[in-house]
């Protein structure tokens, strides 16, 4: 086997001893094997396998990941870069960061349930998925400092003008009648953090972004296999332990990236009319393709609902809609040329 990257690593130990380890990638007839050994002064400690196989996208995804879990106990590269991806963290971003990290740190509990509770009979009133009117972090932030005032509301990252003045007013009745040990601006927390702390919670993140990289990879590869053998979204859902809905998305993921997923769209609608499927595929000429509820009563009727729900027809609408957009670019290319 041929070694083509190598790194060291070290860290200190509980007993204050540096420890070391290497990071290796290696090549053979194709097939991709990463791996870790560990030292202990200058006796090796053994192997541990993280890949082996012949995808070099698969193998970055796990050496991202499992790369992110070691730096994040603490060990830390000889060369730096090894992510091997373009990142550029501003000063701005940092201090968001930090905003960030402190919060997760400090959240005050009982206000954070309170802004939750208020999320969902929000969301529940507007009609609305509950993270589109706050994510938990930005609730977690404002837990964790306490603004009393709009301008006070508005220094914390996520709240622009656009959000103070929908919702400003409903968390400020929440938090600006608590009590709170510090004070605005918030320049205080570069201060107030343990900056290692802080470097093994941005690993962590590395960590948690890299392993949705690698489960959705994984699940391209599971998807793609099972429809080239001719099997459908059940048989998918059984096999991958995801929903219909996210197997859905991530055959719209594929069509956008150039693969086919014809053989599932046929397998799927093979029980629904052609004449079903034209008028569908009418109302998506007549409507667009952006949003699928005028699309659906345009197809079905203003009147339509079924006693089994909507899921299913919107199910349909979608594996349609890849048909559509699939043919759009031809039509447009037939069109220029005339």
């Amino acid at each position: 086997m041929q070694i083509v990257f190598m790194n060291r690593l070290s860290r200190l130990s509980e007993v204050d001893r540096e420890v070391f380890a290497q990071l290796w990638i290696g090549e053979e007839e194709g097939v991709w094997r990463l791996g870790w050994r560990d030292f202990s002064g200058a006796q090796e400690m053994g192997d541990s396998l993280w890949y082996e196989g012949s995808s070099w996208n698969e193998m970055l995804c796990v050496y991202r990941h499992e790369l992110a879990v070691k730096m994040g106990e603490g060990y830390r590269p000889l060369i730096d870069g090894v992510f091997h991806e373009e990142e550029h963290l501003g000063g701005r971003s940092q201090e968001q960061l930090k905003l960030q990290y402190y919060s997760e740190q400090h959240a005050a509990d009982a206000v954070y349930d309170e802004l939750c509770s208020w999320r969902r009979g929000k969301a529940s009133s507007e009609r609305k998925a509950p993270y589109v009117l706050a994510s938990n972090r930005l609730l977690r932030m404002i837990s964790a400092f306490l603004p009393h005032t709009t301008e006070e509301l508005l220094q914390i990252p996520g709240v622009g003008e656009g959000k103070a003045s929908q919702y400003g007013a409903d968390w400020l009745q929440i938090t600006s009648g608590i009590q709170r040990a510090h004070s605005f601006p918030l320049s205080w927390v570069n201060e107030a953090i343990d900056e290692e702390g802080f470097v093994s919670w941005l690993y962590k993140q590395k960590e948690l972004k890299y392993k949705k990289q690698l489960e959705r990879l994984r699940l391209r590869r599971v998807l793609l296999q099972a429809i080239e053998a001719g099997q459908g979204m059940e048989q998918i859902r059984a096999l991958s332990g995801i929903s219909r809905r996210e197997i859905l998305e991530a055959a719209e993921e594929l069509e956008k990236d150039g693969y086919s997923v014809e053989k599932l769209i046929t397998f799927e609608l093979s029980e629904v009319s052609p004449l079903e499927q034209n008028n569908i595929w009418t109302a998506y000429e007549l409507m667009g393709d952006t949003f699928l509820k005028p699309v659906l009563y345009k197809a079905y009727g203003e009147d339509f609902a079924p006693a089994e729900g909507l899921d299913m027809y919107y199910e349909r609408l979608r594996l349609i809609r890849l048909r559509f957009r699939r043919e759009q670019p031809v039509k447009l290319g037939l069109a220029t040329n005339l």
